[in-house]
């Protein structure tokens, strides 16, 4: 059997025929599977799990369908999607797992991250990512009105864009370095948890890399994303494919 993972779907009503791809990835190979492990980023926004949601409904709908097949269903948070609660976990029959998280993987220990962590030369976005994953400004965002969270997630958005956009025109070479891992914290990463193996998505350049770790022979295996076509990463116990769907 084999071993199912994807990163940065990216969901969202404006793309139905991802949410279409997914939902028949689910039907037709996740159902048999050994495992699903979704590592973060599965929705292009999330502001809370009392959000009504028809892509929301159908991805819960689906995925609940391949847990009640047998199939466990493993959930990190990615940085579009970090607010998916316990309500909505409940819903899709989903486990959630912390960030980092070691798994057993055929007798392999092995590292899962959504991957944004592993960005530390964007000091901006780390910053930010520190105080939105912080409990106090989480519970008092979910306790504003819904419109309010969705003028939020859209004014985030809106800046996220334009930040990109002015750092690619004033040094694209600068943009492509920073908002890719940076090697040594890559390398202290699988140091600390002593594992060999790491598997992340949250970069969208999809790769296997090869590397040196702690003074042992390791491996980077990076997730691509779901806004042109699916990324699929399958393993069991002879080896790994990444392929695209």
């Amino acid at each position: 059997m084999t071993t199912l993972f994807v990163s940065d779907l990216h969901l969202d009503p404006a793309r139905p025929d991802v949410t279409a791809l997914f939902l028949r990835f689910l039907r037709e190979e996740a159902t048999s599977a050994e495992a699903l492990y979704l590592l973060g980023d599965l929705f292009e926004a999330w502001i809370g799990d009392d959000d009504p949601s028809e892509t929301g409904d159908a991805v819960a709908a689906g995925l609940r369908a391949v847990a009640e097949a047998g199939v466990p269903v493993y959930f990190i948070h990615g940085n579009r999607d970090f607010l998916v609660g316990g309500d909505y976990a409940r819903r899709a029959g989903m486990r959630l797992l912390p960030d980092p998280a070691v798994v057993s993987l055929y007798g392999e220990p092995v590292l899962l991250m959504h991957g944004d962590l592993l960005c530390s030369d964007d000091v901006a976005y780390q910053a930010f990512r520190a105080q939105t994953r912080d409990p106090h400004w989480r519970a008092q965002f979910l306790s504003q009105p819904l419109a309010a969270r969705q003028a939020f997630a859209a004014q985030a958005r809106e800046a996220s864009m334009a930040r990109q956009k002015q750092m690619i025109e004033g040094d694209r070479a600068n943009f492509e370095t920073v908002t890719d891992v940076t090697p040594a914290t890559v390398e202290a990463t699988l140091a600390r948890y002593g594992v060999a193996t790491l598997v992340h998505g949250h970069t969208h350049r999809p790769a296997v890399h090869p590397l040196q770790a702690d003074g042992r022979q390791c491996r980077r295996i990076v997730l691509g994303d779901w806004y042109e076509q699916g990324s699929v990463l399958r393993v069991d116990a002879d080896g790994i494919a990444l392929r695209a769907l």
